[in-house]
């Protein structure tokens, strides 16, 4: 087994921590985007607690799939963390 440079493990960790933020900022504009109108108008607490809970599993779920496609897309180019390039 070949051992990875100190340049290679940088980049797996840079790419690391560009999924997750990006998949925050992106998991914070869903959540913002639906539950936004329960702070801009006056709406029953019943109505509240769902879009803050749709908010909140669809925001998970964007956080998730940004971070599966932002690594497997770096696993598969060519001299990523995929094999032989």
């Amino acid at each position: 087994m070949e051992r990875r440079s100190q340049a290679d493990r940088d980049t797996v960790t840079i790419e690391i921590v560009f999924a997750f933020v990006s998949g925050a900022l992106a998991a914070g504009l869903v959540f913002a985007a639906l539950y936004g109108p329960a702070l801009a108008f006056d709406l029953s607490s019943t109505t509240d607690r769902t879009l803050a809970m749709v908010g909140g599993v669809l925001a998970a779920t964007v956080f998730l799939l940004r971070i599966t496609h932002v690594l497997w897309r770096f696993a598969r180019r060519p001299g990523g963390d995929g094999g032989p390039a």
